[in-house]
C-alpha cells in the first residue's frame, strides 16, 4: 500500500498537457477525470487510515481505480 495518492499527472506525465486540454474541451473526459479523482481520494483515505475500511472494501476500491486508470489511458491514446 502506498501513502502517495495516484494523481493522474503523476500516473501519466507524458499526457499532462493533453489531460488539461481535454478537461476543458471534452465533457466526457472531464467527468472521467473527476470520477477518478474522487475514487482516488477514497483509496488514499482508506490506505492512510483517515477513513478506514474493511480490507475487501479497500481492495475493491483499488481495483476500481485501476480499471478507471486503464479507461483514462485508453481515452488519452485514442484522442
Amino acid at each position: 500500500m502506498s501513502n502517495t495518492p495516484h494523481e493522474l499527472a503523476a500516473e501519466f506525465p507524458e499526457f499532462v498537457e493533453k489531460m488539461h486540454e481535454l478537461k476543458v474541451s471534452d465533457k466526457h473526459f472531464a467527468k472521467l477525470a473527476e470520477d477518478y479523482h474522487e475514487l482516488n481520494r477514497k483509496v488514499h483515505a482508506a490506505e492512510t487510515n483517515v477513513a478506514p475500511r474493511e480490507e475487501l472494501s479497500e481492495v475493491d476500491l483499488r481495483k476500481r481505480r485501476g480499471a478507471m486508470k486503464d479507461e483514462i489511458y485508453a481515452y488519452l491514446k485514442a484522442n
